[in-house]
């Protein structure tokens, strides 16, 4: 057996973030998006050391688990893991990911709280970014999401079961307009085209719509008559803003070279636990509402009674945790090395009454050490990779009787709270909960307190 040969395997287990595990003579295989009870046909991609990777070419036979529907996009689209499994059934799944990872860190001797249910398991996110192609090569103009294992192809969403009919009636009508108007996408090879990507969000408690078209300089189309193409669109929600972004990058990302208002703000509002909070079009925001109210509900739940203490909020993105902890608290320091995510925050926390928060723009590893206040509790909720291993080190060295950690990404969780418990803290409770239904993503947090505080 090597690479390139095509096997059959029956996957009988399941790993961070979407990983199926089997068995092909004698040696362990895994073979990303796939779940447990599927027999598939998997070409190998790599061998080394007796371990086997493959890549997914063919579902043989579907295990006992799939027993939805799924969208009509499943499995072509690039954007979700476990349609086709019951709600139910994904957590499980989530949950035992999550405990079988700190296991096998060595964290012991907790209280796992198991895993908290997303409030909505379809329409929930707020926010998605969408990517201008064509479905196969030369063909027609598409606009959606990337194909799975495809760094071209593009998958015009016509029913989605993570965003709402808002969404679906927007893509719908910017494909209509370009593809009337013989507008071409860029190409991200050829470095040729106009149209890049559409990020569209809606505020899912006030039901506000901001649009932001993304294309390069040399466009040839009037922006303006794109706006009332929108505008004219039945929508459920009231649209906030329509922009128009020029992005010149090679990079396939979305940024800013200059940003035009065509229609109405270029921000929104959106509530939270009786906050509200001004969101720009690049500003960072959890992508399910709904769901950060849970995750928030819990970090606050970890922190208790937090009156008269000065807590510090590291990565504090947009500041939402750290003015939502504010209530009572002597005094509250974010930091966030985005320095449009601290503006925001401060604008937020003048926009709620919010006075007993400072935010401060700069890399966390830096500004701990400007620092002269003292932290009573500390909460982190640090970018996928985790927390930088010097600057966690800083954290400890503080000697906070609490912190509270939010994670997106339980692998780097696991790591940095070895590196915790081996400097005096103890990991007390976790719970896990669920922001991204049908998708291998779950947010998890971690109450650790300082031993002999």
């Amino acid at each position: 057996m090597k690479k390139n040969d095509f096997i059959e395997v029956m996957i009988n287990d399941i790993a961070f973030p979407n990983k199926g595990k089997g068995i092909v003579e004698d040696m362990p295989i895994t073979v990303k998006n796939t779940i447990p009870g599927q027999k598939v046909m998997a070409r190998i991609t790599k061998k080394k050391n007796g371990n086997l990777e493959g890549e997914l070419r063919e579902i043989l036979e579907r295990s006992p688990l799939e027993t939805e529907k799924g969208c009509s996009h499943f499995e072509l689209c690039g954007g979700c893991s476990y349609q086709r499994i019951s709600y139910k059934e994904e957590n499980k799944i989530k949950e035992n990911m999550v405990k079988k990872i700190l296991d096998n860190a060595g964290i012991s001797d907790y209280e796992f709280e198991g895993l908290l249910p997303a409030p909505e398991e379809k329409a929930y996110r707020n926010k998605c970014e969408f990517s201008f192609g064509d479905s196969e090569k030369d063909g027609d103009l598409a606009l959606g999401m990337r194909k799975r294992n495809s760094f071209y192809e593009v998958v015009t969403l016509k029913d989605c079961n993570i965003v709402d009919n808002d969404f679906l009636k927007i893509i719908n009508t910017t494909l209509e307009f370009f593809t009337e108007n013989n507008i071409p996408f860029y190409h991200k090879k050829r470095h040729d085209g106009q149209l890049r990507h559409l990020v569209v969000r809606k505020a899912a408690f006030t039901g506000e719509i901001l649009i932001n078209l993304i294309t390069t300089s040399d466009y040839t189309f009037n922006p303006e008559d794109y706006a009332k193409a929108i505008l004219d669109t039945e929508l459920s929600g009231k649209i906030a803003g329509i922009l128009h972004t020029i992005n010149d990058s090679l990079a396939d990302v979305v940024q800013s070279d200059e940003t035009k208002i065509l229609y109405g703000n270029d921000y929104f509002y959106e509530n939270l636990l009786g906050l509200k909070f001004k969101i720009s079009a690049f500003s960072f925001f959890q992508t399910n509402s709904k769901g950060a109210e849970k995750l928030y509900s819990v970090v606050r739940e970890y922190a208790g009674d937090t009156s008269g203490k000065v807590v510090f909020d590291l990565y504090c993105g947009t500041g939402t945790i750290g003015q939502i902890m504010s209530e009572g608290s002597k005094k509250v320091i974010g930091i966030e090395i985005v320095e449009e995510a601290v503006e925001a925050a401060k604008i937020n926390a003048e926009l709620n009454g919010i006075t007993n928060c400072e935010f401060i723009a700069g890399d966390v590893l830096k500004k701990v050490d400007e620092l002269e206040d003292n932290p009573d509790l500390i909460i982190v909720d640090p970018p996928r990779d985790g927390i930088n291993p010097k600057a966690i080190l800083k954290i400890i060295d503080f000697g906070a009787e609490e912190i509270v950690y939010v994670s997106c990404k339980p692998t780097s969780l696991a790591r940095d709270l070895q590196v915790f418990e081996a400097n005096g803290y103890k990991t007390v409770k976790v719970k896990c909960v669920d922001m991204f239904p049908r998708t291998q993503h779950v947010e998890t947090v971690a109450l650790l307190q300082r031993e002999n505080a």
